[in-house]
């Protein structure tokens, strides 16, 4: 049998190149990976800490939890909803999904599912301060992870950037986004409270903390990490993101 002559096997590469939704990932590539995985699923470990926490979840889930409410559906389960029906908002915005973006939107909701169902219920107001504060920490370290894996925004940061695209500022975009899913899940019976504020507040600087320590070098381009951005799911710095 002769080999497949070399012209034949560069346009089928050329092809599959063009049809894969994610470009070949940069070195060091199981660095990123496993900061890509280890940030989601830290993404959903944060928030099933605040929504155990009782004290008033992150933004997104606060909508999730309103219509987990109203339709028997869990939190995670609403979570991948939610993420996909966003990433279609994508196509007339022009945002290209990564590796990171599907991945977020899958990862991020199962594990939050999963950690609600392995968490004990907080039984004391001591014991749900101490898990309001793990989960704001715990999501400005998945930040870091999975910001400085650089592959690909989170659903809900894209809509974001798509809008900045537009001629939004990112703080209205942002704005706009945060507030019309509050009240929505608010009115939707998702808990909104002073561990709300507490994210809101805190989850900028501490990611900013983080975000340094979870660079990857980027040999191709010459230098560590991605551009200063607002973007991620769930905690991005400055300000809020999610996994979201």
């Amino acid at each position: 049998m002769t080999a497949q002559p070399r012209p034949a096997r560069d346009a089928a590469a050329a092809l599959l190149g063009r049809v894969l939704v994610t470009p070949a990932l940069p070195r060091p590539r199981l660095r990123r990976l496993a900061q890509l995985y280890a940030g989601l699923v830290l993404y959903g470990l944060s928030g099933a800490l605040l929504v155990h926490a009782g004290l008033g979840a992150m933004p997104w889930d606060v909508l999730h939890q309103g219509l987990s409410r109203q339709t028997g559906l869990s939190i995670g389960t609403w979570s991948v909803l939610v993420g996909a029906m966003l990433m279609l908002l994508w196509i007339p915005l022009r945002q290209k999904p990564g590796l990171g973006t599907l991945s977020n939107v899958v990862v991020v909701g199962m594990t939050v599912d999963l950690f609600l169902w392995l968490l004990p219920e907080a039984d004391s107001l001591v014991v749900r301060v101490l898990l309001l504060g793990l989960g704001v920490v715990v999501c400005a370290v998945a930040t870091g992870c999975y910001i400085g894996a650089q592959l690909g925004p989170g659903p809900r940061d894209g809509l974001m950037t798509g809008l900045a695209g537009r001629g939004w500022s990112v703080r209205l975009a942002r704005t706009v986004i945060e507030v019309t899913v509050v009240v929505t899940g608010f009115l939707l019976g998702g808990t909104v409270g002073v561990g709300t504020l507490v994210f809101a507040v805190a989850i900028g600087p501490l990611a900013q903390v983080f975000l340094p320590l979870m660079r990857v070098p980027d040999p191709v381009a010459g230098r560590s990490g991605p551009r200063r951005s607002r973007g991620a799911e769930r905690g991005s710095a400055p300000g809020p993101v999610h996994p979201e």
